[in-house]
């Protein structure tokens, strides 16, 4: 028999990368015999979405023998992970029963969806679960993400808006570009980040770096490092603050005329004048001057390395200071985020071209598809990193946990919905304590998982059930943060085993419990997607017909206005104010100064000394800072079945060679990190690349506990801690204390 003729299928990762890249599925005879991707001359004037090393392996990752076969319901103590086959009927009417039970018992907001992105792409089983929950009464809701909780809360604060980036080509009219925890060499961000970086590299335009660790970002873009230590971003922004006012460097006319509360002048009514900016940094209120002297005890940067970095930023006309999100994740990480809005209206690079205004940067040029909306019938919401804390105490949470929507919460959290997620066990803070919360079913009753692989978090499932990969069907998929592009994921391959998506078992659930036309709308999943796209069309008359997108798997825009974000704000604030309450941009902020959080957070941008942080007494036990970082291999936790791509960049503990030294540590030599909350046995790398008195390791790595609770897979979430940041409620999980010494010595 004659093999078939190759056939080429074009689709989309659909993933939480930031890629969004375009893939070629070669096929024959129903197999995936290799992957393609985007090129410069396909891209045309576009920018290419080319796959990385992550990309290019998607088949191998998620079509292997190791995936989840068939549903399965949980027979020993949960999170062991034994379970027994059952059928797609019976795992249904379990489903079924379990919702209405949890619900007529506890009310609905005892029901909750967990985070999860590992289907980031228009219709995902989150939102699904969301939507039929919405139907049957409602269900406690979350906000905030577990990327950028710190700089969203702190970009609306200020701004009024997270749209607060210009288009990534107005970087070519800078003078000076900074990346301040930014590594979207390995993050891959986007496509578009680096292509412009790269661009702005060759057109001679000087790049800092400003991180602990010197990234694969500062390497391909041969660009200053700055390190300092981490947590301590806030004192650094505070002392370059300093010296741009020392030297009357600031853009005192922007200032005056657009920002509330930099100096006594600006202050709202009634409050008193020394509470500014200005009066902190000179010491007028506190008595210490933020000098780069007090920074370089508190960061480990030298002083007039802090001062050669402000005056540059300063006098480099215009300049772009970019914000990565690893800075905000850390305990007080709403401070650093203030801070570089603070400097970037100081130096006047908010709203010109070639300037950039900090924060979140988001610089949305085209709408995207949605499901239309349903209303939630429970209106309450919490922060999404606090739901372990809503299944210990949720009857006793209020505002001052960030709940939303209501007083406080009228419930624990009794069901839990985790559909293509690791945030369950894994990518969730503090492994241990979450662990001993969803081992005992008195608190969480029932726990339901979709999942392609028998990962940390489908261990403590009641009800796991199998999906289906990209490959396995379809959706669509939008830019993660900048592109102007709309991207459709083409099945290449029918599911593999009994493998289903979300669409088709919680259409079964809703007929159960006597909402499926409700649900489903008498639509398949692809007539749903047709009429999300169609809507989409009237409002971006550009795009083509949904066949033709459909075949082609992509569509460039063509379209593409210039946005240099509050360009007109900056011009006439009058006429055209910032969408906050003054209409100002409130480096001073009236709503943490009059309301709830003004015990825990500042009312101006200024350095907090954070628990586990440099200055913690508890270093003298774990004299060690551990960060995590977004390796070149993995997506969060996904890829880190595929056994070849730990090659790419083997898990360990990267370590200067200083601290190694001290402790008799060799390069590789297995090694016992610990702290209160859990150890961690992992390869040690010694490297220049870290700042001493820092430790490192990549999170996303599968959490794998020997007999005596030792994680032998690299988890750094084994040590991370689940404390939220006092004003968004985000996780701070790059703020912890450790020690290391070499595991013979264990």
């Amino acid at each position: 028999m004659q093999p078939d003729e190759e056939r080429v299928v074009h689709t989309t990762g659909r993933n939480n990368c930031g890629g969004r890249c375009i893939i070629h599925a070669h096929v024959r005879d129903g197999k995936i015999e290799k992957l393609t991707t985007d090129t410069p001359a396909a891209a045309g004037e576009g920018v290419p979405l080319c796959a990385c090393v992550r990309g290019m392996n998607y088949h191998k990752t998620f079509l292997g023998e190791d995936r989840l076969r068939y549903p399965m319901k949980r027979v020993g103590p949960r999170g062991e992970g034994a379970f027994v086959r059952i059928s797609w009927e019976e795992a249904t009417d379990l489903i079924a029963r379990e919702w209405v039970r949890i619900r007529d018992t506890y009310g609905p907001g005892s029901r909750y969806v967990n985070y999860a992105t590992g289907i980031s792409a228009l219709i995902s089983g989150s939102g699904l679960a969301k939507r039929l929950l919405k139907l049957d009464g409602g269900y406690l809701g979350y906000y905030n993400s577990y990327s950028t909780a710190c700089i969203t809360q702190s970009t609306r604060l200020m701004y009024g808006t997270c749209e607060t980036g210009n288009h990534l080509a107005d970087w070519l009219n800078s003078s000076l570009i900074i990346l301040w925890g930014h590594n979207p060499a390995e993050t891959k961000f986007d496509s578009e980040t680096m292509y412009y970086l790269r661009r702005a590299k060759a057109k001679g335009i000087p790049i800092i770096v400003v991180d602990p660790r010197r990234s694969d970002t500062a390497l391909a873009l041969d660009a200053e490092w700055i390190p300092l230590r981490p947590a301590t971003d806030a004192a650094l922004l505070d002392a370059m603050a300093y010296v741009i006012v020392e030297r009357g460097l600031q853009d005192q006319d922007f200032l005056d005329r657009c920002c509330l509360g930099f100096d006594k002048a600006h202050m709202p009514a009634g409050v008193d004048g020394g509470e500014c900016c200005l009066s902190y940094l000179t010491g007028e209120r506190d008595g210490q001057p933020k000098t780069p002297e007090w920074a370089e005890a508190i960061t480990g940067v030298p002083a007039d390395v802090i001062r050669s970095l402000a005056v540059r930023y300063a006098t480099s006309k215009p300049a772009a200071l970019i914000q990565g999100f690893g800075a905000q994740r850390h305990a007080y990480g709403e401070q650093s985020a203030r801070g570089g809005i603070l400097l970037a209206c100081m130096t006047g690079n908010v709203g010109v071209q070639g300037g950039w205004a900090c924060g979140n940067g988001l610089c949305t040029r085209h709408a995207w598809p949605d499901m239309p909306s349903l209303p939630n019938p429970y209106h309450r919401e919490i922060p999404t990193y606090l739901w372990t804390e809503a299944i210990l105490r949720g009857h006793e949470m209020t505002a001052l946990d960030g709940v939303t929507g209501g007083e406080k919460l009228d419930s624990d959290i009794k069901m839990l919905v985790n559909l293509a997620g690791n945030c369950l066990i894994n990518q969730h803070g503090d492994i241990n304590r979450t662990s001993r919360i969803l081992r005992d079913t008195s608190k969480c009753e029932f726990i339901l998982c979709s999942d392609l692989f028998m990962t940390a978090s489908a261990r403590f499932a009641d009800i796991l059930l199998p999906g289906v990969s990209m490959f396995e069907g379809e959706n669509i998929t939008m830019p993660w943060q900048y592109g102007d592009f709309l991207g459709f994921n083409n099945q290449v391959i029918p599911p593999l085993y009994e493998g289903r998506f979300e669409y088709d078992w919680l259409s079964e659930v809703a007929q159960k419990i006597g909402l499926g036309p409700q649900f489903t709308q008498g639509r398949t999943l692809g007539q749903w997607l047709e009429s999300c796209y169609n809507d989409l069309r009237e409002k971006e008359p550009e795009l083509p017909e949904y066949e033709r997108f459909r075949a082609d798997g992509i569509y460039r825009y063509q379209n593409n206005r210039p946005v240099i974000a509050f360009e007109q704000q900056r011009l006439d604030p009058e006429r055209h104010p910032f969408p906050t309450p003054s209409g100002k941009v409130e480096l001073f902020s009236p709503a943490i100064y009059r309301g709830t959080f003004r015990e825990f957070m500042p009312a101006i941008p200024r350095y907090v000394d954070p628990p586990e942080g440099p200055g913690d007494p508890l270093r003298k036990t774990y004299p060690l800072q551990l960060i995590g970082w977004h390796t070149k291999r993995r997506c969060h936790s996904i890829h880190d079945n595929n056994q070849a791509m730990h090659r790419v960049d083997p898990q360990c503990l990267w370590m200067h060679p200083e601290d190694a030294r001290a402790r008799g540590i060799q390069d590789g030599q297995e090694v016992l990190v610990w702290n209160d909350r859990g150890r961690v046995r992992i390869p040690a790398k010694l490297t220049e690349r870290m700042m001493a008195g820092v430790v490192a390791m990549s999170q996303g790595a599968w959490y794998a506990p020997d007999e005596d609770g030792t994680d032998r897979g690299g988890c750094i979430n084994v040590l991370t801690s689940l404390r939220p940041t006092p004003y968004a409620r985000g996780n701070g999980q790059h703020t912890n204390l450790v020690e290391v010494r070499a595991a013979s010595n264990a």
